[in-house]
């Protein structure tokens, strides 16, 4: 045998994880290479645990691609937060014979892989798989992350049953997509259903006010009554709730966290805070109407990946595979226009915070341009003339109090 390659997952799930297993497994097997995968991510290697791993061979390997999920687990332990759980990873790695790592996963795990390849001092080669349903790595404009394109999918059909259920009956929907530091999922979702409009974080800026937001939505509901409809459905991505200013809602700076420092998004109900806020605005300004606030995330993650997920993974995990056994390490594999192109992990970093960089929504992109063209919401030109007058008649206030009260929305 020509050595042993180990398999890590970290992270939330993501659609086409047991493809990108199987493809490294296939692969590596015919490069001579013994397979081993490593359980719960980082978690038992942390505590230098060798016990929680299982050889993968093709007869463990066969069909797996179409499946959701991962075969080996997967979990947020991260050992770049103490030497000790690092210097365990290493050791563990070391002691089990492991000469190459694919590691799957976000930023998070990306930013891990860089630091066991730093560690490893060359005697463990690193290849990076970019996993994630957010598609926030920093991979070029129109190059998504695994996982991406099968969420969006599943998260339209959804929203598409739920704008249904709010025509039939007369009602407005809050949808919170997941998205903790981007809003290409959100953005996604919303314009494959067509939804009413979409709230992503990167058009808000990085200290949020929730009165903008809440007048944002606000301003939707009464334009759509306006025209005579009494129903909507607006797609939040919940990235949102992690801008908000803290000194606006104080709460928020006593939010737990995970283990990689980030807000355990779970714990603030946005869409519930979003419901309860514009609901009493609205009364204020005569206008009555019922919102209901709904999640839509954990639904996305291990569902059984599109065809598009389950052809781009093969070529993921056969390139990881054949980058390494080249002589490559350090990197994050890419494929555009169908060729394989290894992203250096110093090239990951963003110098300012030593983490792996994170790639939002380009809100000056032609893409992005047409998808807020789709949207019903306030705009500049709906404050004047007889469309002020027309969307002030929905309400109790006049034309002047109206665009006064809802100028923040544009």
């Amino acid at each position: 045998m020509a050595g042993k390659l180990a398999i890590v997952v970290g992270g939330g799930p993501a659609p086409g994880i047991n493809g990108v297993i199987s493809a490294v497994t296939f692969e590596a097997v015919k490069q001579g290479l013994d397979v081993i995968g490593v359980h719960d991510g980082f978690k038992w290697l942390s505590k230098g645990d060798t016990s929680h791993v299982t050889q993968l061979g093709n007869g463990d390997i066969s069909r797996i691609h179409l499946r959701g999920g991962s075969i080996i687990g997967t979990s947020r332990e991260n050992p770049t937060k103490n030497p000790e759980k690092m210097a365990n990873v290493i050791k563990a790695l070391t002691a089990l014979g492991i000469k190459h790592l694919v590691t799957i996963g976000g930023d998070d795990t990306a930013y891990s892989a860089t630091r066991v390849e730093q560690e490893a001092h060359g005697a463990i080669s690193v290849c990076h798989v970019p996993k994630t349903i957010d598609n926030d790595l920093p991979l070029p404009h129109g190059v998504p992350t695994f996982g991406f394109e099968t969420a969006r999918s599943l998260g339209s059909q959804l929203v598409e049953n739920i704008m249904e259920d709010a025509r039939t009956a007369g009602r407005w929907y809050f949808i919170i997509a997941m998205g903790r530091s981007a809003g290409h999922l959100a953005l996604g979702i919303g314009m494959g259903a067509g939804a009413t409009l979409t709230l992503i974080p990167e058009e808000l800026g990085n200290k949020i006010s929730l009165n903008k937001v809440v007048s944002i939505l606000e301003g939707a509901i009464i334009k759509r009554l306006a025209y005579g409809r009494n129903h909507g459905v607006a797609v939040i991505a919940e990235g949102v709730a992690t801008r908000f200013d803290t000194e606006e809602l104080t709460f928020l700076k006593d939010v737990p966290r995970d283990d990689h420092g980030n807000i355990r998004l779970a714990e603030i109900p946005i869409g519930d805070m979003l419901k309860k806020h514009v609901s009493a605005s609205l009364e204020t300004a005569g206008v009555k109407t019922t919102i209901i606030a709904k999640d839509i995330g954990y639904e996305l993650r291990c569902h059984p990946p599109l065809s598009y997920d389950r052809e781009y993974t093969r070529y993921l995990g056969f390139s990881a595979v054949r980058f390494l056994v080249g002589g490559g390490s350090g990197a994050m594999i890419m494929l555009k226009d169908g060729v394989c192109h290894p992203i250096k992990f110093v090239d990951l970093l963003d110098p300012k915070t030593g983490k792996t960089r994170i790639r939002t929504v380009d809100i000056d992109s032609d893409d992005y341009h047409m998808a807020r063209r789709y949207m019903i919401r306030l705009e500049q030109e709906d404050l004047q003339g007889e469309t002020l007058k027309k969307l002030a008649a929905v309400t109790k206030l006049s034309p002047e109090d109206f665009k006064k009260r809802y100028c923040i929305a544009v």
